[in-house]
């Protein structure tokens, strides 16, 4: 823990030397090198999944709030998770895949997106960071709060994709001791996803990466419903922390217009 704190103290502390004007709007607003910006994050997320992994609900309270969110949806007729995952296992090779996506996309899809957006719209960069930032700590608040039993949890005859797929077991003493498997609204798998493919939908310039980052949301909807990892609500929900953290990333950045615009200079070759 104190080798912890003292990295993010440190990655606080070059912030602060770097950033223009040297305000607290100023590292709010600038987007800083790049090295910087990688080890903040990582810090911050670090710190999150510390956070996250402190939870102590038990099962039967984590059900009852899965069984709560089924019964609403079933009142809005909306509940068909069971009908899709069972149309994805009918696909060979699909689970497979969704499993491996599950698993990997969270991090390496988010990481790569960002990455891009830095080096090549850095002025829309800042937003975008700080709505990731935002929508997390409210996400934080809601696991805390809401304890949720993901659908491969819940009882309800539902299948773990990633373990039969990707021969991954969530649910072991090793991962189950790094992060709450009780965290599933909202569902920062779809969240993140949904930041990242918007940016990309806007900011890109060629066709085809537009489409691709309009695609992802809806991919990772598909990946995190299909592998029984969440239901529909909890994407909803993983939605509607990214809107809020947007709203307020906006209101204490710069103006929208300038927000997903690169200062002159600082893109590079379109993409």
């Amino acid at each position: 823990m104190t080798r912890g704190r003292t990295v993010v103290l440190v990655n606080v502390a070059t912030l602060h030397r770097n950033a223009s004007p040297s305000s607290l709007q100023g590292l709010v607003t600038s987007p800083q090198r790049g090295l910087v910006e990688v080890a903040t994050l990582a810090s911050l997320y670090g710190v999150y999944e510390l956070v996250r992994g402190q939870g102590h609900a038990t099962l039967s309270a984590a059900r009852a709030h899965t069984d709560a969110i089924v019964s609403l949806e079933r009142n809005l007729h909306l509940y068909g998770e069971h009908a899709f995952q069972s149309a994805v296992h009918t696909l060979p090779g699909l689970a497979t895949l969704l499993g491996v996506a599950y698993i990997v996309l969270h991090f390496l899809g988010t990481g790569v997106a960002l990455v891009w957006i830095h080096r090549r719209h850095r002025g829309a960069f800042p937003v975008v960071r700080n709505t990731l930032i935002f929508s997390t700590a409210a996400a934080l608040v809601v696991y805390v709060l809401f304890p949720v039993a993901p659908p491969r949890l819940a009882g309800l005859g539902f299948a773990d994709t990633v373990n039969q797929g990707a021969h991954v077991n969530l649910s072991s003493d090793m991962l189950g001791s790094l992060y709450n498997p009780f965290a599933a609204v909202p569902s920062l798998h779809f969240g993140y996803a949904l930041i990242v493919g918007v940016a990309v939908g806007l900011l890109a310039t060629r066709r085809w990466v537009r489409v691709l980052g309009w695609a992802y949301p809806a991919f990772m909807l598909l990946t995190v419903v299909g592998t029984g990892n969440h239901f529909f609500f909890d994407a909803a929900a993983g939605g509607l922390v990214v809107a809020v953290g947007y709203l307020v990333a906006r209101r204490g950045g710069r103006a929208p217009a300038r927000s997903w615009q690169g200062r002159p200079g600082s893109a590079v070759a379109p993409c």
